[in-house]
């Protein structure tokens, strides 16, 4: 992908039924390491219908509203929108923000993005996608994460993979999200936990966080609207069917530390006020 437009990327196959049910766990693990913050974060692919016109400009509210943490993302002008690494730091870190992350195309030069990456003090480059046709593509695939985790080590920041449904989707009775975290190193690879494609795959995040402690360390916090049929069915936060403080409960006990706002879908409301009430939300939880 020469230009990062995710939604291209978002072809789940499939229906989903209204009202998937989230079993509880009855078991627990102790966390392994400490909570890295008690603040928040926002994907800006929340806003990406008005953030090229105007990055500074959007970044400025986005802090206004409460984020203390940015996640970028490829867009038309790059994670750093425009701008150097280094300049996208000091405007950013003049507002009050700390860009802890970026999604990125992992095969064009990635060597370079974990070098800039670094250089700012990021702590993740993440790879937004990656679906397969068969296990033996996953495994690759692992063995790939494996190899930009190395990169990533080489210059002092961490590696990680954002799901989607199709991860949690049995192929020949197994989960390529299984495959994924089972074949990948975990000095060298970490996952990000996009919890509404969780729900949406039919999986309880709790789960997960339980099966895998200390792998997942940082979430996408993205509500799905109630009795949602379809797939992409996001809503502002509070506002859907999923309980969130829960989840976090299960994500912190388990290692999680960066807790990120995502929204992509609009319903009587514009990017910046949903930016608006989802950092009002997430004020209210316990972290």
């Amino acid at each position: 992908m020469m230009t990062y437009k995710r939604r291209d990327f978002l072809k789940v196959g499939g229906s989903f039924a209204a009202g998937m049910a989230i079993l509880p766990m009855g078991c627990n693990f102790a966390a392994k390491t400490e909570v890295a913050t008690n603040t928040f974060g926002l994907q800006l692919y929340s806003l990406r219908d008005v953030i090229p016109a105007d990055p500074k400009g959007i970044l400025k509210q986005v802090a206004s509203f409460g984020y203390k943490q940015i996640e970028s993302y490829e867009g038309g002008t790059g994670m750093f929108w425009g701008m150097k690494n280094t300049e996208f730091k000091k405007y950013i870190g003049d507002l009050g923000l700390d860009m802890v992350a970026s999604h990125c195309d992992i095969d064009k030069d990635f060597e370079k993005k974990a070098a800039e990456a670094a250089e700012i003090g990021m702590k993740y480059l993440i790879c937004p996608w990656r679906s397969q046709e068969t296990l033996d593509d996953y495994k690759r695939v692992a063995e790939d994460f494996n190899a930009k985790g190395e990169i990533c080590k080489s210059n002092g920041i961490r590696f990680a993979y954002h799901n989607h449904a199709y991860s949690f989707e049995l192929m020949d009775g197994i989960m390529p999200q299984d495959i994924m975290m089972g074949q990948t190193d975990p000095d060298l690879v970490d996952f990000e936990m996009d919890i509404y494609w969780v729900v949406t795959g039919g999986q309880d995040p709790k789960t997960w966080f339980e099966k895998y402690p200390d792998r997942f360390k940082l979430c996408h916090m993205k509500d799905r609207m109630k009795n949602a049929t379809e797939a992409e069915a996001t809503c502002t936060l509070g506002t859907g069917s999923i309980d969130f403080q829960p989840i976090v409960d299960a994500a912190k006990a388990n290692g999680m530390q960066y807790y990120i706002v995502e929204q992509e879908r609009y319903d009587g409301t514009t990017p910046i006020e949903s930016a608006k009430d989802d950092a009002a939300y997430m004020a209210k939880l316990t972290l």
